[in-house]
């Protein structure tokens, strides 16, 4: 659990400490207020980057050169804190007198999960930003994953910056290792995904009651999934066109993800609400699958995501909401969010960037 955060020169938020003594907290404001940069501030310190894909020297308060932010975390008995100070163009990252040289190291301690408005991407945006989803999914429930991605991903950049100069001289040996790492990055995806498309499936049906199951299914670029040599194979039946247009064109990189239901695509005939509903619910399946695995409860940021479900989706959303270790939300003042209080959540009145509590003290 989150037990305070301290801002310093943080975009909006005026400078000090605030308390997060609950395991459910609620920040009630109108927009731009301060509730977003909030909750990015607390992505910031569980993962070391923002959620909304930002330059750190964007979170520095219009006039000032640094930011410093300081969390204090209780788990198990144990306390720790977090630092994260941005100066002099250089961001550097502490946890307790320890530099965090690694951000996955980060996202296995303190584990997140953000629902936000630029989730619907997932349901209904480019394949890439599927992949990012479930790479991140991956990333969160087995940290060794982290670097099978990176490795894939490094030998991808050398073989196109190899492909763009052609240097045709070194691209035998590069198909060997993005062969390498990219079968095995293939399988992990595929694994994960048989696993992940069963607790989405219910969760999904448990809130949309649509009347049929909706599940995700994984489409790797190379089909043959594990099979080396033909693996290699069609890197090299389409070296000609790689080398026109200086990119890979085949590997885990152009990997799809479809949700299926009545066997068909869901996403083409599903209305917008449906694929507003879909991306949460995945958010959801996230935590779940997260849990499961790792046997940690992460911590829930939840962004006014409720705002456009009707009544009955929204409490049967938060009726199903995952096991968390704490869970902060944010609300329009007009929106219903008493009636999800529970008689220890903390309610901030947020305004100017300034956190009024509301529970009278």
């Amino acid at each position: 659990m989150i037990e305070n955060l301290r801002f310093l020169s943080y975009r909006n938020i005026a400078d000090g400490e605030v308390a997060l003594s609950s395991r459910r907290v609620f920040l009630v404001g109108e927009n731009g207020q301060g509730k977003s940069n909030f909750l990015d501030a607390i992505y910031l310190l569980c993962f070391g980057s923002s959620f909304r894909g930002t330059r750190d020297s964007e979170a520095v308060r219009k006039g000032g050169s640094i930011f410093s932010l300081i969390g204090n975390f209780a788990r198990d008995g144990m306390k720790e804190s977090v630092c994260i100070r941005f100066e002099n163009g250089k961001k550097t990252i502490r946890s307790g007198d320890k530099p965090v040289r690694d951000r996955k190291d980060l996202v296995a301690r303190y584990p997140t999960i953000v629902f936000c408005h630029s989730d619907f991407e997932f349901a209904h945006g480019e394949p890439e930003r599927r992949r990012f989803f479930f790479d991140q999914t991956a990333s969160l429930a087995h940290p060794g994953y982290i670097d099978s991605f990176r490795d894939f991903r490094r030998v991808l950049k050398t073989r196109n910056l190899a492909l763009k100069g052609k240097r045709v001289n070194i691209l035998d040996v590069l198909d060997e290792q993005l062969v390498t790492y990219g079968i095995s990055l293939s399988e992990r995806r595929q694994s994960i995904t048989t696993e992940f498309s069963g607790v989405f499936s219910d969760n999904h049906e448990k809130v949309s009651r649509i009347g049929s199951r909706v599940s995700i299914e994984y489409r790797p670029s190379w089909k043959f999934v594990g099979d080396r040599g033909k693996a290699l194979d069609e890197l090299r039946r389409r070296r000609p066109d790689e080398l026109a247009l200086g990119t890979t064109l085949s590997g885990p990189h152009r990997d799809r993800f479809s949700f299926i239901e009545a066997a068909r695509d869901f996403t083409t005939t599903a209305s917008t609400g449906q694929l507003r509903l879909l991306s949460l619910l995945l958010r959801t399946a996230q935590a779940d699958y997260c849990t499961r695995v790792t046997g940690r409860a992460p911590v829930l940021l939840l962004d006014d995501v409720l705002l456009e479900l009707d009544p009955d989706k929204r409490s049967r959303f938060m009726e199903t909401l995952p096991d968390h270790e704490q869970a902060i939300f944010t609300f329009l003042p007009g929106e219903p969010y008493e009636t999800y209080l529970t008689d220890d959540a903390l309610v901030y009145w947020v305004d100017h960037g300034r956190f009024t509590s509301k529970n009278g003290c």
